[in-house]
């Protein structure tokens, strides 16, 4: 794994309560047809009890405020939303360690962050997070080589592979990247983001949940695959560990605040690494792409969670327009499966058990 090393610098219970509303008519059939099978089709129910602050709707990331001094780990960070999250944290002063798989990917990632960015503090760790023992690797080099970190953007993700495939650790593959991977990673670096004195984690999550199942009896898909479906409950998986973390942090006293986003239908580089861009998903994803947000503009909800200092913890942050697929910054509809607070802490103990990572049960 190749890494490169800073210059250095001066400087409970939720429920759906109203009725599904169809999608839009102006969006492409074919979309409407892949969302409408995945029920995207949201009521008006919010992320919790009262929500104390909703973000500003206009805002982007001139409104940051400055990050000097904080380190933030985002996975993922060589394309798509999460380099704009790389991007947009060293533009604002922070520094960056980008995590991915490809350690050339990762070097033009940094170049093309200095070029827009000449101060910027970046760097590149590779992980295959699909892999636990790279996981682990990762997080034994981060805590002997960081001081601590600010804030951990758990942003990568693969989309509906067409095919079921399995990882090193006999994990179905979706599973392991968008889920497995960052709860191994997050329990990793607990001790470095306890150092911190506002820690933050953020999860990425999808509009997909709103018609993925978890079924903790067959979380690899073994029985039936179905590529939208297994990503589906991956993403929830992924929001349900969000919001556990923050339970959890509470009730331990780890000092974090676990928030969770999305970015709507943002055009990234998913389509073409899942189903592939010769799919018919593939083939209407290019033909209709000024229907759907930028991934700069996809990565607004994480960089509001992961800056804001308005941002609360247990509160799923997105777009607001028509189902989610883009508009302002908000707070993002929850399934009701999210918000159960027993099958979160089921699915908890399950993937301590599947990945062998451990929280503390309390650390005051």
């Amino acid at each position: 794994m190749s890494t490169h090393h800073f210059p250095h610098s001066p400087n409970e219970d939720l429920r759906m309560t109203t009725p599904l509303t169809p999608l839009p008519t102006s969006m492409p059939a074919f979309w409407r047809g892949r969302l409408a099978a995945l029920g995207l089709m949201l009521g008006g129910a919010t992320a919790g009890e009262a929500v104390a602050h909703t973000p500003p709707p206009a805002w982007s990331t001139a409104d940051m405020p400055t990050q000097e001094g904080r380190i933030f780990v985002v996975t993922g960070g060589t394309s798509g939303m999460g380099f704009e999250d790389a991007k947009a944290l060293a533009a604002a002063g922070a520094r960056v360690v980008i995590v991915a798989r490809n350690a050339q990917r990762g070097q033009e990632a940094i170049e093309k962050i200095r070029q827009a960015v000449p101060a910027a503090q970046v760097a590149f760790e590779g992980v295959d997070l699909s892999s636990l023992a790279s996981v682990r690797d990762l997080g034994q080099r981060l805590n002997a080589s960081l001081p601590r970190v600010d804030g951990l953007i758990n942003n990568a993700a693969i989309m509906a592979p067409p095919t079921r495939g399995t990882s090193v650790d006999g994990l179905e593959m979706q599973f392991a990247t968008n889920y497995a991977g960052h709860f191994v990673l997050t329990a990793e670096l607990l001790p470095l983001l306890r150092k911190s004195q506002a820690p933050r984690v953020v999860t990425l999550s999808s509009i997909a949940v709103h018609r993925g199942t978890l079924d903790l009896d067959d979380l690899q898909s073994t029985g039936a695959y179905e590529p939208m479906a297994t990503y589906a409950q991956s993403k929830l998986a992924c929001l349900m560990f969000a919001f556990e973390l923050q339970r959890r942090s509470e009730a331990g006293g780890w000092g974090i605040e676990s928030m969770a986003a999305h970015p709507g239908v943002a055009v990234t580089e998913l389509v073409a690494r899942g189903p592939g861009l010769d799919s018919a998903q593939g083939r209407e994803w290019a033909s209709h792409r000024e229907h759907f947000q930028t991934a700069a503009q996809g990565a607004i909800p994480t960089l509001y969670a992961a800056t804001a200092p308005t941002a609360q913890g247990g509160v799923y942050y997105g777009p607001t327009g028509p189902n989610e697929v883009a508009g302002p910054l908000g707070v993002a509809t929850v399934p009701a499966i999210a918000g159960d607070a027993a099958t979160a802490a089921r699915l908890w103990e399950l993937t301590e058990t599947i990945t062998g990572a451990r929280f503390p049960s309390s650390v005051r």
